[in-house]
């Protein structure tokens, strides 16, 4: 950041008395501009029986790259709603969500992910703008080497193991950066 965006003057890397962290700080007007993560939030959405659906990248970053249904997070709508429309965006498909299956911090890009997990309300679906294709898959289908995102990897096996056991739990995973 070079310029405060409320007054437009350069702005200055510093800590602000009573903070613990460098932010941007305008020398002009005081303002503070706290950078924080961006949350990405998507669906394991699993069709009635048993597939997984997954969307082929149509843009970058990971373009031709597999993924779940997931997209960064609008103001003005929840985490849950989010879920919902990028899975209705990615891959035209109703899901019902089912629970939360992994908060993954991926600290390389200064992304929270959100993953939920779910099941397709009537199996139907097809690629969306962002998609290329849309499948379902089984757990031996499942294309590792060739998935977009770390984070969605991890996802993933979590869930696979989850319903192997037949317990779903809400999993937390840190992403250290990429070197």
């Amino acid at each position: 950041m070079n310029f405060c965006s409320a007054c437009g003057t350069p702005v200055s890397f510093r800590i602000p008395e009573g903070d613990m962290l460098p932010r941007y700080m305008c020398d002009a007007c005081g303002a503070i501009h706290y950078l924080n993560p961006k949350i990405v939030v998507g669906c394991i959405a699993q069709a009635s029986d048993r597939r997984i659906l997954l969307c082929r990248r149509s843009i970058e970053p990971r373009a031709g790259f597999w993924t779940m249904p997931a997209g960064f997070m609008e103001n003005g709508e929840t985490i849950r709603d989010a879920a919902l429309r990028e899975t209705q965006e990615e891959a035209c498909a109703r899901v019902e969500i089912a629970g939360l299956s992994s908060v993954v911090s991926v600290l390389g890009a200064d992304q929270v992910h959100v993953m939920y997990h779910g099941r397709l309300v009537d199996d139907a679906f097809a690629a969306g703008d962002e998609t290329l294709e849309a499948a379902l898959v089984d757990e031996a289908e499942m294309p590792w080497d060739t998935l977009a995102f770390r984070s969605v990897t991890a996802a993933f096996k979590l869930y696979f193991e989850d319903r192997r056991r037949g317990v779903f739990e809400t999993h937390h995973v840190d992403l250290p950066p990429l070197r």
